[in-house]
């Protein structure tokens, strides 16, 4: 089974995947730096875990 990630951190990375469907992509430190450049996140871990969903999300393959 795989990790419970709280509401917020999926709706925020799903909400700038549909933003800015071109700025992400399958590497962690680019999409940390597209989150950080793109939405008004408050700390640094909650960065990397919208950059580490956001990660998860467009490694999955398409159904």
């Amino acid at each position: 089974m795989g990790r419970i990630r709280p509401t917020y951190i999926k709706r925020v990375s799903l909400e700038l995947i549909s933003r800015y469907p071109q700025a992400f992509n399958r590497d962690f430190d680019n999409n940390k730096q597209m989150v950080s450049q793109l939405a008004d996140v408050s700390t640094a871990s909650m960065r990397n875990k919208v950059a580490g969903y956001v990660t998860r999300y467009m490694s999955r393959p398409e159904a």
